[in-house]
């Protein structure tokens, strides 16, 4: 005699369920959850948690009558607060999922896929939307686009979630050898387009940055370590106009001329700038930073519609850059 089959559960989409739950009640059907579980061909625990959830998480009025024989509403409801999606909300939908092209090649991509996947799920069962004007009307796009190694991310990835040590060969920008360095690594940062390891170095004995695009080998030692407490990347990049930081304070002053002030005051550059608008129409952007680094190219790259006005490191360092640039293209 054949071995009788349990019947095979088929997993719904929790919304679909949830819709269900809601379009019967919302009839007058007084659905128990025995019979909700029969018609979805899920177990009975999971009607239960849906029912919950409704209940607790929504705030639905609903609850199990006795004298109906199954789940009703208290009080009037018009709609399923999950499944209302209004266009602008739609619309920020499309646009993140966009915006986070610049992610495939990395072990971000499967990740990010799975919650957009889960987001379709949640989506009403009927969305119309023209496609051919959405790929008209909004457009990410970037260039000096790093070039990322899959594989160095998704070890990192895991290094960082699993606090687990790591073992890289790192080579620094100018070096002509790589060097093995002992990381905890603490934190992944994208700042400004560009990829970065915030970690505990053994060597310096002190939390360094790397880029992932400088590591030529990087492998799990075994060992795993716990986060530093005292480590807070918005408190270590506090000082910092990109990622480079130091130990010293600046008071750093520019004037722009009135021909880029409107991109000046457009945008915060630091969660410390003070503007100040000037006679003809200029503005003076002023920032406490703890490194010059990052800062002289970025006056630079203005083309001399800035002017640094202190430190006096910077005035330095930026007439020198200067010369050295004049005497390039003579």
């Amino acid at each position: 005699m054949a071995e009788s089959k349990k019947p095979t559960l088929h997993a719904r989409p929790a919304l679909e369920r949830i819709r269900r739950i809601h379009q019967a009640v919302l009839a007058g059907e007084c659905p128990t959850a025995s019979g909700l579980a029969r018609e979805m061909e899920v177990d009975r625990r999971t009607i239960t948690r849906d029912i919950t959830f409704m209940r607790d998480r929504w705030e639905l009025p609903l609850e199990y009558s006795a004298q109906d024989g199954g789940f009703i509403y208290t009080a009037p409801v018009d709609t399923m607060p999950g499944a209302v999606i209004t266009e602008g909300e739609l619309f920020s939908v499309l646009i993140a999922e966009k915006s986070l092209q610049q992610y495939r090649g990395t072990v971000f991509e499967r990740q990010l896929k799975r919650v957009f996947d889960k987001i379709s799920d949640m989506m009403p069962e009927s969305v119309t939307i023209n496609l051919d004007d959405w790929g008209q009307s909004v457009t990410f796009r970037n260039t000096g686009i790093p070039k990322q190694n899959i594989d160095t991310f998704d070890i990192l990835a895991r290094g960082v979630i699993r606090q687990r040590q790591m073992e890289i060969l790192y080579r620094k920008p100018g070096a002509k050898k790589a060097e093995k360095r002992i990381v905890d690594p603490h934190h992944l940062a994208c700042i400004d387009g560009e990829w970065y390891l915030f970690a505990f170095d053994h060597k310096r004995r002190d939390i360094r940055v790397f880029k992932p695009t400088r590591m030529e080998e990087i492998s799990m030692t075994g060992n795993t370590f716990k986060r530093r407490k005292s480590f807070s990347l918005e408190k270590h990049l506090s000082g910092a106009f990109g990622v480079f930081t130091g130990d010293t304070v600046f008071d750093v002053v520019i004037k722009f001329s009135p021909d880029i002030a409107d991109y000046i005051r457009e945008k915060k550059w630091h969660q410390s700038q003070k503007l100040k608008e000037i006679n003809g129409g200029g503005v003076e952007l002023r920032m406490e930073l703890t490194s010059l680094v990052e800062i002289q190219r970025w006056v630079m790259g203005w083309s001399g519609e800035a002017t640094v006005l202190q430190p006096p490191e910077l005035v330095k360092a930026i007439r020198e850059a200067g010369q050295t640039l004049a005497k390039g293209h003579t």
